[in-house]
């Protein structure tokens, strides 16, 4: 019997201009959780990509038992048991989770789909998982662990023995995390092998046996997740060691710039009050679900306040739409950079310079002359942008690289307040401590900015001030000398210090 369920030797993956892979090597014992990390653009995905099929790679070989094997499309891989399951789930919103469940591979006789059938097997698959939801419920209906879930069925419905789970913990919270940690372990214990992708720390530590770490598309490593440090597992990652992952610079605070005064949107949020002086990073927090995100849409024109009153540089400022925000010199980075902060198929500088149409524009008709590539290239490469030219598609950039991308976007407009809304989101440690920079540099530069973040680390690393929010309301505002994980999570879960109560 061979050692391994699946072996990859000396791989290598080309793209025009690009080696997205260069002869790197992987092992996966049989009922083995085996986490796959490294920063954004490392070839993690492309690799993945190898593996089911989706791309061919130009050198190495792949086998599975012990044979050699080499997959012409995904459709090869699926029938020889390997399932992968993506950050960004590729559901389709307006089918039922049987249909999800089963696209690809209907149980068809005589020309007819057995749709009762399939309905029974598909809940008997939710039901193993624990599924809160039934099997005829509309795909758009359930939430981001809820579509994760369907997809694991899926893979289940395949009798899939190798399951590839791409990040699938960055956009769930800490309840969803612990309920697919529970379903992978379930997993292997019934005779699945697993490559688990994160960028979380705690997801290897709570789950994998080894890690593997690419670098620069280049295989760095295999080590027992037992026997290797966190330090010394960023410096594999990175090439470097990251002494200081929060680079809080100190600053002399300047004067009030944004200042919120009892603002309520009904059904979201009600009577919430801060502010922000120059150079402050302050901090809004809370579990998912306490309001946060709503809040600052409606500050930015997204979404419009019932009542509350909004302050710039001391006077009540009235925001309508984006526009108004942005003409005000108010900036904000969203919080899904791909649906709401990008368009993928531009280029990396048109995104950058997207804001600021007007300014390059002549008799009204936008051109992209040489001005406008200009302040592009000197934007992206002001964030550390990793790319060819400024002419690359945004979506041929890494997580990391895109948010860098939104980030520079932000920064083209003559802006005094910036919005980030979870900075570092999806992004490995790498990029976490350039955006963190980044932070602290605009901090020094006067900018006043708002972080709305759910990991703790970030913010009490970074933030001068945080204030807390649950089910629509601040419960706390902490100075950064008193902040602690304790306290936050304590005004996190409703109980309001005195004197400060929303």
């Amino acid at each position: 019997m061979a050692e391994y369920v699946l072996e990859l030797r000396g791989i290598t993956k080309i793209f025009p201009g690009v080696k997205a892979l260069n002869r790197v090597d992987f092992q996966l014992l049989p009922g083995e959780i085996h986490a796959l990390m490294g920063e954004n653009g490392a070839g993690k995905s492309t690799f993945i990509k190898v593996i089911t099929g989706v791309h061919k790679a130009e050198e190495g070989v792949m086998y599975l038992d012990g044979k050699q094997v080499s997959f012409r499309n995904p459709k090869d891989a699926q029938q020889a048991g390997i399932a992968a399951i993506y950050q960004h789930v590729t559901a389709y919103p307006h089918l039922t989770v049987t249909e999800n469940i089963f696209m690809g591979h209907e149980k068809v006789r005589r020309g007819v789909i057995q749709w009762k059938e399939m309905h029974r097997d598909a809940q008997a698959l939710l039901d193993e998982l624990n599924a809160d939801f039934r099997s005829t419920t509309l795909m758009g209906a359930l939430s981001v662990a809820q579509q994760q879930m369907v997809e694991i069925a899926k893979a289940l419905s395949m009798h899939a023995r190798i399951i590839i789970m791409d990040e699938p913990t960055a956009s769930l919270t800490k309840k969803e995390s612990e309920e697919l940690y529970r379903i992978t372990e379930k997993l292997r214990k019934e005779g699945a092998s697993i490559i688990f992708i994160s960028h979380r720390f705690e997801d290897m530590y709570r789950l994998a046996d080894r890690v593997t770490v690419f670098r620069d598309a280049e295989y760095i490593g295999t080590y027992q997740v037992d026997e290797i440090t966190n330090g010394e597992l960023i410096t594999a990652m990175v090439g470097r060691e990251i002494k200081d992952l929060f680079p809080k610079p100190t600053v002399e605070l300047g004067p009030e710039i944004l200042r919120v005064e009892g603002l309520s949107r009904t059904g979201y949020f009600r009577d919430v009050s801060f502010s922000v002086r120059k150079g402050e990073i302050v901090g809004l927090t809370g579990l998912v679900g306490a309001g946060r995100t709503e809040v600052i849409q409606t500050i930015f024109g997204i979404a419009k306040k019932n009542k509350g009153k909004i302050f710039l540089e001391g006077k009540e400022v009235h925001i309508h739409r984006p526009a108004d925000a942005m003409e005000l010199g108010i900036g904000l980075l969203p919080e899904d950079r791909q649906l709401q902060g990008l368009i993928l198929d531009w280029g990396i500088g048109s995104n950058i310079t997207l804001p600021e149409l007007r300014k390059y524009a002549k008799k009204g008709v936008f051109t992209r002359d040489k001005v406008s590539n200009q302040v592009a290239k000197e934007l992206a490469e002001r964030v550390d942008t990793k790319a060819v030219s400024v002419f690359d598609k945004a979506s041929s950039l890494s997580g990391g690289n895109q948010q860098k991308v939104v980030v520079a976007k932000i920064l083209a407009s003559n802006l005094k307040v910036l919005i980030m809304d979870e900075p570092t989101k999806g992004v490995d440690v790498g990029a976490k401590a350039a955006i963190y920079e980044i932070m602290g540099d605009l901090a020094q530069q006067g900018y006043a900015i708002v972080m709305i973040s759910s990991e703790m680390p970030e913010i009490l690393g970074m933030c001068d001030r945080v204030f807390v929010m649950c089910d629509g309301r601040v419960t706390g505002e902490l100075d950064r000398k008193e902040a602690s994980q304790e306290l936050i999570l304590e005004l996190a879960m409703s109980k309001s210090r005195t004197g400060q109560t929303a």
